[in-house]
């Protein structure tokens, strides 16, 4: 905290490392957002993509396969760009790439930061032979209704069917078999091949049939998903013009050494991050912080990789490699976000981890008890046993939550919220109180200086010089407006030693010869020097809305040194959005009581707490935690350990701050307060979504069971309801990837 109109300096970083807990496959086991395998250092990390790798039955089948080789220590799946991440001590992949390659699938090793390659749904010869396959089956069917199923035509035009379309699910039914994994194509495996043994070849190749054809679709619309990540890739320009001797020449970003001049001309996406060093143009960086509006930029300004440059031509010298840009934090938080399970996600995975066992032994008893008690007869309960066989993989079920998450995230970082998972959108959807920090997240956080009130005999300019003195090597915003103001006044600040920061009161050092403090009504206190007059004069600026530093040396007032803040346009107008929505409004400021109520009289805060230590803060945190979820607004870097307390911190403006991309559970990436109610109602928006997803996949699992066990489902009828199901919770996900909506 500082002065008595300023915050805390001293921010601690915090670490909110996600949990990353296992989804359930379509086996019935754990699926890993990421898998510990064996022990070891695991010192290379190596990416292979694997085009066949779309759903947590893949993802099973490689875990198995990569178990037991010495050196493989953990994996990471990343199904929406079909990414293995591998963590080894191995000095090459080639018995990684054969064990994938023995359960059917292909690994690509994925060099540096090298793209992943779009997702490759399926070969024109594929679709022709499932086409193929698919007339086949309904001649079948029409052989049927004409001839009856028990002759031979029709067991051949069924078998020429499954012999067309539906060999590539039998030969992973039997990788699935081999490798002992319970998936979705062991069960329809044994499903088709079941119904080809009670006689109903024409069923068992139109099961066949569209379960592919439904699982194709189903690739399509789940590499529909990744689309939104690679849209984000692709924002960042490949090359850049790097000055070379007096020309310029064309390099590969992710070659471009930092410190290096590189050229933006007119049109074109900024490259890399850095500040322009010659040049004025305006920049468009809506891909950065969701900012529609251009915004004009000069020598020593910053730009953002993936901002448009406008009409004029800028030299930039840039500050941070290709990997380490503002932008590919943003794709690698968005990318990576299914690591972070949110709390709905686990309870599915472990929900899933117990249904599909469950659910097999219910059809194997269903399949004896039936005919026994004279329910059914024999040839009725096996093939209702078949059908609950198809319904019991919970694909639709684990899939939901992924897609639905990652539409979220990626459409929300296009709009400058930058959410860190899914645990951390899930919480935002559940807060019931927003605490915000004042200077920077209420206010602009440009203070200024508008008066100097001298006392003891000083007169102004002494005691400004004093005090900028004092401030000569801060970078708070309070100090930065006592130096412009010195600097405007053609003062020159006289050398200073030994200064110290008073954590939470000011700063104190020694200035020609004499040792002075510069701080909050606070320190004035804590030294003896609050007089009436002084006090009077405190309350006075207080009651104003102005903040006070007080220039002390012991306890002797020598000045006051008055500083106001612009409360930001838009936060009166976000307050009320918040209280619309049932969120309550707590303002945690370091500055004084007066202060504070003045700026929530303005904004409309419900609630306003001052002259507050960070410990202070905590405590106010921890008792609003009693009765619901709490988040916390600040700048990232101040109130770091409030942030870290709060069910969720978020952090203002961290497009700017490195500190604020790592540690914030949320960062909104632009200066906008209006952000805030936009993220509370974008993830409000993505629970329902996911709470209707998860509805209509159990609920349509239910009603197919149910269905079953009353011999009115067939065969058909369960590849609906599991893959059909898988298509309209993706679908239904996908509607998220759109724009963020109030």
């Amino acid at each position: 905290m500082r002065g008595g109109h300023g915050e805390d300096r001293h921010g601690h970083a915090h670490d909110h490392r996600h949990d990353h807990a296992h989804a359930a496959s379509c086996s019935g086991s754990a699926l890993p957002g990421r898998v510990k395998l064996g022990q070891g250092a695991g010192a290379h990390h190596s990416r292979l993509q694997i085009q066949a790798m779309d759903c947590p039955t893949e993802a099973r089948l490689i875990e198995k396969a990569l178990s037991g080789i010495d050196g493989v220590v953990a994996l990471e799946f990343n199904f929406i760009e079909r990414v293995l991440l591998l963590q080894h001590d191995l000095p090459h992949l080639d018995e990684v790439k054969r064990a994938i390659a023995k359960v059917g699938m292909q690994a690509v090793e994925l060099a540096g930061g090298e793209q992943a390659a779009a997702p490759v749904v399926a070969s024109r010869r594929a679709n022709l032979l499932l086409v193929l396959s698919g007339l086949t089956a309904a001649a079948a069917e029409g052989a049927a209704w004409s001839l009856g199923d028990g002759q031979p035509l029709v067991a051949g035009l069924a078998l020429a069917s499954i012999l067309l379309g539906g060999i590539p699910t039998l030969k992973k039914g039997w990788i699935a078999l081999s490798s002992r994994t319970l998936n979705i194509h062991f069960l329809m495996s044994v499903a088709v091949m079941g119904a080809m043994l009670i006689g109903q070849w024409p069923e068992a190749a139109m099961v066949l049939f569209l379960f592919s054809i439904a699982e194709r679709l189903e690739a399509m619309s789940l590499s529909r998903a990744g689309e939104a990540v690679r849209a984000l890739m692709a924002l960042a320009p490949e090359t850049a013009w790097v000055a070379s001797g007096d020309g310029w020449r064309e390099v590969a970003a992710a070659e471009v050494a930092v410190g290096s001049r590189i050229r933006v001309r007119p049109g074109e996406r900024v490259p890399l991050d850095g500040s322009i060093v010659s040049g004025h143009s305006s920049f468009d960086e809506a891909p950065i912080t969701g900012e529609s509006l251009p915004k004009d930029k000069g020598p020593r300004d910053t730009v953002f990789a993936g901002s448009i440059n406008g009409a004029g031509v800028v030299e930039v010298e840039t500050g941070a490699a290709a990997s380490g840009s503002v932008l590919s934090r943003i794709i690698a938080t968005v990318r990576d976000a299914q690591a972070s399970k949110a709390p709905t996600q686990r309870f599915i995975d472990r929900f899933a981890a117990g249904y599909t066992p469950v659910v097999l032994a219910l059809a194997i008893l269903f399949a004896l008890l039936a005919p026994t008690l004279g329910f059914m007869l024999w040839h009725q309960a096996i093939y209702s046993a078949l059908v609950m066989l198809v319904i019991a993989c919970p694909c639709a079920l684990v899939i939901a939550t992924p897609v639905t998450v990652v539409s979220a995230l990626a459409s929300a970082a296009r709009h400058g919220l930058l959410v860190k998972g899914g645990a951390p959108l899930e919480m935002a959807a559940s807060i019931d109180t927003v605490c915000l920090d004042k200077t920077g997240t209420l206010t602009l956080g440009q203070p200024s200086l508008t008066r100097v009130m001298p006392l003891a005999g000083n007169d102004e300019n002494t005691v400004l010089a004093w005090a900028a003195a004092l401030d000569s090597h801060s970078t708070h915003p309070l100090a930065r407006a006592v130096l412009d103001a010195a600097a405007q006044r053609g003062i020159r600040a006289p050398e200073s030693r030994e200064v110290s920061e008073l954590i939470g009161r000011g700063v104190s050092g020694k200035v020609a010869g004499r040792h002075l403090q510069l701080g909050s009504r606070r320190l004035a206190d804590e030294q003896g020097a609050l007089s009436p007059l002084l006090e009077q004069t405190l309350q006075a600026l207080e009651v104003a809305g102005e903040g006070a530093l007080v220039l002390l040396e012991g306890d002797q007032a020598l000045g006051v040194l008055a500083v106001a803040d612009k409360v930001r346009p838009e936060a009166a107008a976000t307050i009320t959005r918040l209280n619309a929505m049932g969120v309550g409004t707590v303002m945690l400021s370091g500055d004084s009581p007066q202060v504070a109520q003045a700026v929530a009289r303005l904004t409309g805060v419900g609630a306003a707490h001052g002259g507050l230590l960070p410990q202070d803060k905590l405590r106010h945190i921890e008792r609003l935690q009693q009765s619901g979820k709490v988040a916390m607004v600040g700048d990232g870097v101040n109130d770091a350990p409030a942030l870290a307390r709060a069910d969720l911190g978020i952090a203002m403006g961290a497009a700017g701050s490195d500190s604020a991309l790592e540690t914030a559970g949320v960062a909104l990436m632009d200066d906008k307060l209006s952000r805030l109610a936009d993220l509370i109602s974008h993830a409000r928006r993505a629970a329902r979504v996911l709470k209707a997803n998860i509805a209509i996949a159990l609920g349509i699992k239910l009603l197919f069971f149910v269905l079953a066990m009353l011999g009115i489902a067939s065969l058909w009828m369960a590849v609906f309801a599991d893959v059909g199901t898988s298509l309209i919770v993706i679908g239904n996900g996908l509607r998220l990837a759109g724009k963020v909506k109030a």
